[in-house]
């Protein structure tokens, strides 16, 4: 499971079709739901580069990170690309990513495109991400990535 920018300062935004806390309530059953069957869950947030003091919420949500998890921090809108994402990932022996987070046309869209194109089988929890706007998130949920992976809900894990 990869959990994508679930930080106070970005789960505070005017999110749609789902607030950020309804999606970091999800995400937050679903890393349970992956930690009790023994599968990896990985927890990306973003750092701007050239930014010596970060602003306050950068981190992950109070809570959220459980021990085992994986931290990956990213300077990019993608997670993989200068993070290590990659080998991380084949050293668990993981060969499919299920993606949640925030924001579903960003971090998550970039990410998993990323994923698809390095060999991953990708899985998106369609109730456990949200946009900026609905109109956008809706986009990406029903026609984009049916084209990359399986779409499913939060039922389906947890």
């Amino acid at each position: 499971m990869i959990l994508i920018d679930l930080m106070p300062r970005i789960v505070a935004l005017p999110l749609a079709p789902h607030s950020g806390e309804e999606v970091l309530g999800r995400c937050r059953r679903l890393a349970d739901a992956f930690r009790a069957a023994d599968r990896p869950v990985l927890l990306v947030r973003v750092e701007r580069p050239n930014v010596s003091v970060q602003p306050p919420g950068s981190g992950f949500t109070e809570g959220l990170a459980r021990p085992g998890d994986v931290p990956v921090v990213k300077r990019t809108v993608g997670a993989f690309h200068g993070t290590g994402l990659d080998e991380r990932l084949r050293a668990l022996g993981v060969d499919t990513l299920v993606f949640a987070g925030l924001v579903t046309t960003m971090g998550v869209e970039s990410t998993a495109r990323t994923a698809s194109d390095h060999g991953y089988e990708v899985e998106f929890v369609a109730d456990a991400l949200s946009g900026f706007e609905a109109e956008e998130h809706d986009l990406s949920v029903k026609r984009i990535f049916p084209r990359f992976g399986a779409v499913r809900d939060t039922g389906d894990y947890t």
